[in-house]
This record gives C-alpha cells, sequence and structure tokens, in this order.
C-alpha cells in the first residue's frame, strides 16, 4: 500500500492533499514546499495555528519542506518582539523550520528590480493621486473605475520617478507606484494595484536602507517564486487576489510557478480572531497583554495551561473545505480537556476555604497519607499528603441546612475526605455577623483511606488541605473574554466584553507539594485543571484555571 492510500485510509483526505498527491503523481513536482507567512506587527493567534498545522504538517506528510517568511513589509508596524514571539510559538506547537527561515525583506533589492521591469513593459506607473482621489477613481462592485490622470506617463517618466521615490526625494504618501492592469475590471484587487508605497520608517532588519516597501500582494507571490514554493496555502479571503498573485507571476521573469490555493479560515464563538481587534484590547488595557489567558493567542493559550498537543489535536479534527463555518468553543475545551485529563496529574486545593477542626483528633500529630496522583491508571504513582487537626475545605461544601440531595457536609452530617477519614460536623461557629467561619468536626479513627470496616457507606467526598501545611496562593479563574457567541455581530465588539471574565482568588490554600509546581498543569480535584502561572514563584504561588472539568461539547455531541 502506498504512503497516499495509507493516508486515504486514515481519513487523511482533502481537496489541498488531494491536489498534491495528483501533482506530485503527475510529475508537475517532484517535492512539496510550502510556506508560513506571519507579518510581525502582533502575536500569533489560534486561527494562525490552524495555517501553521496544515502547512508544516503537509510538508511533513509529503516529505517536502515548510518555510518560516516573515513578511515584513511594514516597518510602521513591526517589531523584534513580535518577530521573537512568533518563532516561539512555531516552536512550542511542535514544528521547525530547519535552514529555512526567511524574510520578505531579503529580497527587497529583487521586489525593487521586478517593479521597474513593470515599468519598463508599460505595465506599471507612478501615480500623484492622493489614497482618498484613489479610492474615489477606483469605482465601486457596481461601477468601474475611472484612469488616473497619470496612467499614461511615459516609461522615461516613471523610471525617473520611481528611482526619486527610493532615493527619498518625496515625502509619505505623495506618490505610489501601482500596476498597469484594467480600472474596468469586476475584481477590484486588478484595478490597478499599489505595488510600492512611500514611508519614511526604519525597518527591523534594514534599518533606514529603504523609504519606499512593497505591499502584500506585491511581495507575496514573487517571494514564494524566490523561494521555490510549490502550494502557496492562505484562508479565503485571499482567494479575490488570486488573480493579482497569477498576473504578476505571469508577468515577471521569476524563477518557479507557485500557485495559491484557499481554505477556510478558523471562526470560533466567544472569540474575536482579527489582529487588529486583539491589538485594540491589549492597547486599550481591556486585557493585560498579548499572553493574557484569556486571549486566543498561542502565547495567552500556553500561558493558561493549555497543552500544544492539545491545540493540534483541534486543528486536526477541523475539515479543510472551502466554506467559512464557525467552530463551537466547547470543541476546543473538550480537546483540552481531553489532553489534560489523560496526562496530568491530580492534586488538592482549597480555593474558598473554610476551616475544620477535628476535635477528637490528637493535637500537635500530623500524619502522611497516601493520594493517587493519577485515580484513572491503576498503575500511577502516589504521593504523600499531610494531614493534621486542623483542615481547609471548600466553603461550597457545607450548608447549615442543606436540602434533601446536598451529599456534603451539614450539622449532624458524615461525609468522606478524600484519601483520609470519615468526619461529622458537630457544631459550627460563627462571627458577629453570623457567618459561618469554623466548623468543629469529630472524625472516625477506623476508617483511614477512606474506608469504613463496618461497611457503612457515606454519599459525599469532598477535598481538603491541612492547615499548618497549607501553600498560601493566588488563583485566577478565567473565563470566556466575549459573553456574547458572536462578539461584534450586532455592535461594537467591545460592548460584548465579558465583566466576568476573570475573577481572582486571593488567599487560596493548596498541598504543600504545588509550591514547587515549575509551571505544570495540574488537576485540582473536583474544581478543574490549573497551571502556575509564568509570574508565580515559590513565595507568591499564582495559578491560572486552564479548564473546567465540565465537558457541554462531548455531551452535545452524544446526544446528537
Amino acid at each position: 500500500m502506498s504512503d497516499a492510500d495509507a493516508d486515504i485510509e486514515d481519513g487523511n483526505r482533502d481537496f489541498i492533499r488531494d491536489t498534491i498527491r495528483e501533482d506530485l503523481r503527475s510529475g508537475r513536482h517532484k517535492a512539496v514546499v510550502t510556506r508560513f507567512p506571519p507579518e510581525p506587527n502582533g502575536y500569533l493567534h489560534i486561527g494562525h495555528a490552524k495555517s501553521i498545522c496544515l502547512n508544516f504538517g503537509i510538508a511533513g506528510e509529503f516529505g517536502g519542506r515548510c518555510n518560516l517568511r516573515f513578511d515584513d513589509t511594514n516597518p510602521a508596524r513591526e517589531e523584534q518582539e513580535f518577530i521573537d514571539a512568533i518563532q516561539t510559538d512555531v516552536r512550542w506547537l511542535g514544528f521547525d523550520w530547519g535552514d529555512d527561515l526567511h524574510h520578505a525583506s531579503d529580497y527587497f533589492e529583487q521586489l525593487y528590480a521586478w517593479a521597474e521591469h513593470l515599468i519598463e513593459a508599460g505595465k506599471a506607473y507612478v501615480d500623484d493621486l492622493s489614497a482618498e482621489e484613489m479610492r474615489e477613481y477606483r469605482g465601486t462592485l457596481t461601477e468601474p473605475g475611472r484612469n488616473s490622470p497619470h496612467r499614461d506617463r511615459s516609461v522615461e517618466e516613471n523610471l525617473d520617478l520611481f528611482r526619486r521615490m527610493r532615493a527619498g526625494e518625496f515625502p509619505d504618501g505623495a506618490r505610489i507606484l501601482r500596476a498597469r492592469i484594467d480600472m474596468a475590471s469586476g475584481n477590484m484587487n486588478l484595478r490597478d494595484p499599489a505595488l510600492y508605497r512611500i514611508l519614511h520608517a526604519p525597518h527591523p532588519r534594514t534599518g533606514t536602507n529603504w523609504c519606499i516597501y512593497p505591499t502584500y500582494d506585491f511581495a507575496h507571490g514573487q517571494s514564494d517564486a524566490i523561494e521555490g514554493v510549490t502550494h502557496s496555502l492562505c484562508t479565503l479571503e485571499f482567494s479575490d487576489h488570486r488573480p493579482l498573485y497569477e498576473w504578476f507571476i505571469e508577468n515577471l521573469p521569476v524563477p518557479a510557478q507557485p500557485r495559491q490555493y484557499e481554505f477556510s479560515r478558523l471562526n470560533i464563538t466567544h472569540t474575536v480572531l482579527s489582529k487588529r481587534n486583539l491589538a485594540q484590547l491589549v492597547d486599550d488595557g481591556h486585557v493585560a497583554g498579548w499572553d493574557d489567558p484569556r486571549m486566543p493567542t498561542v502565547s495567552g493559550l500556553r500561558r493558561r495551561g493549555v497543552p500544544a498537543e492539545a491545540i493540534r489535536d483541534f486543528i486536526g479534527r477541523l475539515a479543510i473545505t472551502k466554506s467559512d463555518g464557525v467552530v463551537e468553543a466547547a470543541m476546543l475545551d473538550h480537546c483540552i480537556r481531553e489532553h489534560l485529563n489523560a496526562n496530568v496529574e491530580r492534586r488538592m486545593a482549597v480555593l474558598r476555604p473554610l476551616k475544620v477542626v477535628i476535635e477528637n483528633y490528637p493535637e500537635g500529630q500530623t500524619e502522611e497519607l497516601d493520594a493517587v496522583n493519577k485515580p484513572q491508571d491503576p498503575d500511577s504513582s502516589t504521593r504523600k499528603v499531610p494531614f493534621a487537626r486542623e483542615i481547609y475545605i471548600e466553603r461550597d461544601d457545607f450548608m447549615e441546612d442543606p436540602p434533601r440531595k446536598f451529599f456534603r457536609l451539614g450539622p449532624g452530617r458524615e461525609v468522606r475526605l478524600r484519601f483520609a477519614y470519615f468526619v461529622t460536623c458537630q457544631e459550627t461557629i460563627k462571627d458577629a455577623d453570623g457567618n459561618v467561619i469554623e466548623l468543629r468536626c469529630t472524625y472516625d479513627p477506623e476508617t483511614r483511606g477512606g474506608n469504613a470496616p463496618d461497611g457503612r457507606k457515606v454519599k459525599g467526598t469532598i477535598h481538603w488541605v491541612a492547615a499548618e501545611t497549607a501553600a498560601t496562593a493566588e488563583v485566577r479563574i478565567y473565563d470566556h473574554l466575549f459573553a456574547d457567541p458572536s462578539p461584534g455581530a450586532e455592535r461594537s465588539f467591545l460592548e460584548d466584553l465579558n465583566p466576568e471574565s476573570l475573577e481572582v482568588l486571593s488567599d487560596c490554600r493548596l498541598e504543600p507539594s504545588l509550591s514547587a509546581s515549575n509551571g505544570q498543569t495540574f488537576q485540582f480535584e473536583r474544581l478543574g485543571y490549573f497551571a502556575a502561572d509564568l509570574d508565580s514563584t515559590s513565595s507568591q504561588l499564582i495559578f491560572n484555571r486552564t479548564i473546567a472539568l465540565r465537558d457541554t461539547w462531548a455531551k452535545t455531541k452524544a446526544k446528537n
């Protein structure tokens, strides 16, 4: 069986892979070369992760290579911080470009030469129209555009003006180089698109060598050709740009003939994936930065404790199609939860502590109890957790007047302490306002490990931590950044921000072993999955909730 047949049997089949298989079978290409071309003007988000997984994944499947190429053609918005973050994110997702790291700026001299080639061929001209005038002349979807009064300049005049643009003679916006194609075209992108604009801004790599910069449309296809890219994979919004991509390839002496293919972009409920909108969230202080755990950025997901494997699994479940759709955020949550449940260890933590004194437990005594790290794994290791007379339980695990189906602690009720003993609440201690601040309980010493030798059963099991040895921590509870499933659909996306997307709990009590978690993710028993924050230290523990325990997506799929 061939590798291609094996891929089909495994369900690894979509229109892009089918195209590549046919190209290799027919001899059109001897090897596959893809590329991931981010603009270094922000951090990558999970939509980019789809493109990363597709481009690098396809290259790996077909024994080819994937280039990482920075589209650094707009220095006014680009920063080294973004360049570094993009490389970190791609590597963290599990991919490597080897020696194939490129920049559009590597090709500035060649791109300039090709721009002059178009001028000499009568296919490009320097225009003096302002940006507002260009919009007016461009026409509409139902009306053709009008030729610029500067469209018929001579080749000699255009070359002279273009070279003077490069020399820095004109201010920003004074002139622009445009392709001479068709102002009456039904495709707006072919109505004499811009090739070069004047921008007196230093570039992160070329410094002040240039004051004119190519547009994305002009640089993209030619960079693909220089690098020998065979399959240039873009999202659907570039479909209308493909005729322009092909026009440049056909009208320039490029060394290769790449082709562009478009696939559906990723849209997720309760999420915005516009880099412009994400930048506004950061710049306006709605979030703590690009790596805020509520952000859909790769760095934000990583900081929240989401494993790279879960993101790759999520992307792998998405269909590669030619039509856009919206994916439920719960599907991503399911992939995260499924991976964490299978791989991370459990610990006990009390987020809203209520003190419990076990009156018949010897004062000053501490014992070490065995706790299983992965209950779902029969071969799992165990750890020691300290138990003493004073412990903390979750405030929600006690009710003074519990309803019939409340199986946790209440006056006169007996429950099991996880890995420890049966305890019974005998008395409540209240403050001056009548709030319960402490419980007095007794324990049955014959129930060590959580089992009664007389066979009696209790319906409730709750978690706890020993008061004296517990670590104190700040825990951040994250929820969707946007309350509306379709933020911005009916109004400004900022109006759909969820005011309850972050809750900070400052007096949480954790198992002492969690004080040295070193960025690991754990399941806090009965509470969810939590990861140590980047800012967490041994003296100031900070944990972020990665995700809650409940899986609504899996239940919904089961019903369907």
